[in-house]
């Protein structure tokens, strides 16, 4: 299975999430891949807490060069055994989990052309090969990473592939219209997928939207809150007409992730040990759990109208 993480804007919450969907996955004994195609901003490597290559790998053996034929292999990192945290090295659960990490400074790409989605296709080939599930971290917005894998998929090598796009936004009026543009507006990822070949219709339903940092409506009001609470409640109502209206409602939502402190401060994994020693809330870690298992049920990816 492919993964694609992709948002329309920056700070919706996209990679660290993915991270720790991924994480998620390979703690159930899945071997998971994670390829950092935010080809101007590679910092995947700070998610993982690996230092050496917390913004993309400076030895240029990574994705950029890849894909422009600079090398003719990307080197993988073991999180478990790269990691530089010792909670996340030395796990309860043994998990497989590892990042193809950008090459620093490498920048990204200002045109797409049929050697790069080439490389691409081998590239996804050899994960969809070799790991049961790979996510592709995109860069934000209409991008060239986005043209690249759109048309890396739609060769014939990965016509079979299961493919899923994970649309991420925060809980904000901004956000929803920005998602709803990026899949449906112009140069979006139905409009650009159709150019490059896709069934517009079967790419649609492969789409699922996750909300970040959304926060509890469930909580009383304290003391002298009350026409705050009240006006939070009605916004939050306008919020959910507007996904509606804009096609992000219920049916298509993968899921949800609540506030979480200790991410406002450190983009990380979220540990099990996290929430043990209270530094991190239950409700993540569930959140997270909850995604990684919609994201691999096939019942979730059934339209639902």
């Amino acid at each position: 299975m492919l993964v694609f993480s992709t948002s329309d804007k920056g700070g919706t919450g996209r990679s660290v999430t993915s991270s720790n969907i991924a994480y998620r996955l390979s703690l159930r004994g899945q071997n998971i891949a994670y390829l950092d195609f935010d080809f101007g901003s590679p910092t995947s490597g700070a998610l993982f807490d690996i230092n050496r290559v917390d913004r993309g790998t400076p030895d240029k053996d990574g994705l950029h060069n890849y894909l422009t034929s600079v090398n003719s292999t990307v080197t993988a990192h073991n999180v478990r055994t790269e990691t530089n945290r010792e909670e996340l090295r030395a796990p309860r659960h043994p998990y497989r989990l590892v990042l193809f990490p950008g090459d620093r400074g490498g920048g990204e790409f200002t045109s797409v052309d049929d050697k790069l989605v080439k490389r691409c296709v081998e590239l996804l080939v050899t994960c969809e090969q070799e790991y049961d599930v790979t996510f592709i971290d995109l860069s934000a917005g209409r991008s060239a990473a986005l043209e690249i894998v759109l048309s890396a998929m739609s060769m014939p090598q990965l016509g079979e592939v299961v493919a899923r796009w994970l649309v991420f936004h925060r809980w904000t009026r901004q956000h929803i219209l920005a998602a709803n543009g990026l899949v449906h507006g112009p140069n979006g990822l139905l409009e650009t997928g159709g150019r490059c070949g896709h069934d517009t219709g079967r790419l649609l339903e492969a789409v699922r939207y996750i909300r970040t940092a959304v926060p509890s409506m469930k909580e009383s009001p304290g003391p002298g809150r009350g026409p705050q609470w009240a006006w939070l409640r009605r916004q939050n109502e306008a919020l959910e007409t507007l996904a509606k209206t804009n096609r992000l409602g219920f049916s298509v939502m993968l899921g949800k992730t609540p506030m979480e402190p200790v991410l406002q401060w450190r983009e990380q994994v979220i540990l099990d040990a996290d929430v043990a020693a209270k530094i991190a809330n239950q409700e993540t870690v569930t959140a997270f759990t909850e995604l990684a298992t919609g994201l691999t049920d096939d019942a979730t990816w059934e339209r639902v109208y």
